[in-house]
């Protein structure tokens, strides 16, 4: 592919990524404060000599730390979705590292979504020849509708052919 190949010049790019509010420093603080919450919730029922509270206390710990590591495995996962005049390109990669990959001529791609009254617009579809490929599916109902507008705007733009200038 030429440099200057006015077919493949990127319109749009965006890399989607989980919004996690919580970094993994602050986990570890939160982490030392629930373990030791726990501790000292348990001690007076081991001194009483209800030693299988204490155990019941250390499992919530476990199950704490394993959820917010599932929540951080799963916060590596990704999509990255560009558009230019010859296609549009998307790529999800999971949180295992499987990467899949999609691409569409622009002319013949439509975006459809899936709006509920009360939360917004839930899903947002990639449609071509009759089928359909869910994007953006970890964003909010804000930002997915941003997304889809800018989306729409790049497509239509792709629409619109090579620009030779």
């Amino acid at each position: 592919m030429p440099e200057n190949d006015p077919y493949h010049a990127q319109i749009f790019a965006a890399r989607l990524t989980p919004d996690r509010s919580l970094n993994r420093r602050n986990f570890q603080l939160l982490l030392i404060v629930f373990a030791a919450t726990a501790f000292f919730t348990a001690m007076p029922f081991l001194i009483l000599g209800a030693w299988p509270v204490a155990g019941f206390m250390g499992l919530d710990v476990l199950i704490f730390w394993m959820a917010f590591r599932a929540n951080f495995r799963d916060a590596r996962a990704y999509e990255v979705v560009s558009v230019s005049p010859a296609e549009l390109a998307i790529a999800k990669v999971s949180a295992k590292g499987a990467r899949a990959e999609w691409r569409f001529n622009p002319i013949w791609v439509r975006i459809d979504r899936k709006e509920d009254e009360e939360f917004g617009l839930e899903k947002l579809l990639v449609m071509s020849r009759g089928h359909g490929l869910e994007i953006a599916r970890f964003l909010d109902p804000g930002s997915k509708d941003d997304f889809a507008r800018q989306l729409s705007l790049a497509l239509a733009e792709a629409r619109q052919g090579a620009r030779w200038n």
